[in-house]
């Protein structure tokens, strides 16, 4: 199941963030990107009380970081097992199924989006006032094929009933519904809508951001990106977002640079952008500005908080050759 905007569906569902708490818990060091050290905690944890819930939840997002979608999904699948009543647990497993069906051929991949609209229609069911888990599921109506559930219409009236508690992510979905019917000019006023309706927050003008980068309106862009990251940071992961999509744009490396530095600087790390991806990130920035002693460095920064992370290994491996 692809989706337009890979980047703005991890940042819409996850808007209710917060920031870091005290890492010397497992939730702490997973906010704080320490996912080895998250990871290690709770199978300890787990092998202590293994009917705990919460614990399977954890490492499920330890390891969707990672993105070991197969260890994941195991995890989640446990959580849900073991409180099949619980909306967030079934949002997190209809998430991580999305990601798995992302890498996973055509024929897997209709299994799996069967198991995404599943998982996120029970969420919603269990808990109709989360907008979190109503976003995703308007998310996949309008990505997913009508053969496995999808459907325009069925995002417009998730969209109908975020407008009554969530404005702005109403807004952000009617965004993507114009841009399904390849009406710019409504999609672009719908995300600035959102904006507004957002009091200016900073995620929603990254998302308008990314409506220019698909657009290929590369100035736009790059003005909107500094408008978000001017604005009042009320999710800090706009700043390590923003820096990626820079890098991926192939547009204003230092500028890159500079953001990915400021968020691992901040210290107000939050799950949903690990210090060992703005690690990442930012040795990729430098290795773009043929920096590779200092990409180097940063890529082993990345391993040494998530040995695992195989983009981070290839990368080191490719400037230490």
């Amino acid at each position: 199941m692809k989706t337009a905007f890979k980047s703005t569906i991890l940042l819409c569902a996850l808007a209710a963030a917060s920031l870091a708490p005290a890492a010397d818990n497992a939730p702490g060091m997973l906010a704080a990107g320490r996912v080895d050290d998250a990871i290690n905690t709770l199978q300890g944890e787990i092998r202590s009380s293994p009917q705990d819930a919460k614990l399977q939840n954890l490492l499920c997002r330890a390891y969707f970081s990672l993105e070991d979608w197969d260890r994941g999904i195991a995890a989640c699948e446990q959580a849900v097992s073991l409180d099949p009543n619980n909306a967030t647990y079934h949002m997190w497993l209809g998430r991580i199924y999305g990601e798995k069906a992302d890498a996973s051929s055509f024929l897997s991949a209709a299994g799996l989006a069967k198991k995404v609209r599943n998982e996120f229609e029970r969420a919603v069911q269990l808990s109709p006032d989360n907008a979190e888990a109503r976003t995703d599921l308007a998310e996949f109506y309008l990505e997913a094929p009508g053969i496995v559930g999808g459907g325009r219409d069925k995002a417009e009236a998730q969209s109908q009933i975020l407008a009554r508690s969530a404005p702005a992510r109403a807004h952000w979905v009617n965004a993507r519904i114009a841009e399904k019917k390849k009406d710019p000019a409504t999609a672009e006023r719908e995300y600035r809508a959102a904006v507004d309706a957002s009091h200016g927050s900073a995620l929603a003008w990254f998302n308008l951001a990314l409506f220019y980068r698909h657009t290929q309106r590369w100035d736009e862009m790059e003005q909107t990106i500094t408008k978000a990251t001017q604005a009042q940071i009320d999710h800090p992961e706009v700043l390590m977002e923003s820096g990626e999509i820079l890098i991926r744009s192939g547009r204003n490396y230092p500028a890159a640079t500079q953001l990915l530095r400021r968020y691992l600087a901040s210290g107000e790390f939050v799950e949903q952008a690990p210090a060992f991806k703005a690690h990442y990130l930012l040795g990729s920035a430098l290795e773009k500005q043929g920096d590779k002693q200092g990409a180097a460095r940063e890529y082993q920064a990345a391993l040494s908080l998530a040995k695992g992370f195989g983009r981070a290994k290839e990368a080191l491996a490719r400037v230490n050759r």
